[in-house]
């Protein structure tokens, strides 16, 4: 019998730095898993696309946008401020480029030198997409 009064399991049992050595090592694994990367599509191929900022239209994109482009479906003007990249409400004149005057309306078409289109990041996805709902409802559930 022990010379202690209580039986429980405490600091002056044998097996506690196999405990605290456990104890470390699941530590470890869970800091590991707090640092790898997490998120929807992290290594994912992206494709950089120009987007209508008022109905999400994926536009055709190159170098530089015409002055008189229009938005297939909503027939917005594209080259304006609201789909311009350096475009922001908190910015000087809305606008994180020095310029000297204010555009009043950003979503009209301007002449401005400054404009870069705004372009997103979009997962590339392997497979063509599919048309047919009933075929992409299909594609849902196929084993693979």
């Amino acid at each position: 019998m022990s010379d202690r009064k209580y039986r429980h399991r405490g600091y002056q049992d044998s097996d506690w730095e196999e405990r605290e050595r456990q104890r470390e090592q699941s530590r470890r694994a869970r800091d590991e898993e707090r640092l790898a990367p997490r998120g929807r599509g992290l290594g994912a191929p992206t494709v950089s696309v120009f987007r209508c900022r008022v109905c999400g239209e994926k536009q055709p994109f190159t170098s530089s946008v015409p002055l008189e482009a229009t938005c297939f479906k909503c027939k917005t003007a594209l080259h304006s401020c609201a789909h311009c990249s350096f475009f922001d409400t908190s910015a000087p004149n809305e606008c994180l480029k020095p310029v000297l005057t204010r555009v009043p309306n950003k979503n009209a078409a301007n002449a401005c030198q400054l404009y870069s289109p705004r372009l997103v990041q979009e997962f590339a996805s392997d497979e063509p997409s599919l048309k047919d709902p009933r075929a992409a409802f299909e594609a849902l559930f196929r084993k693979r």
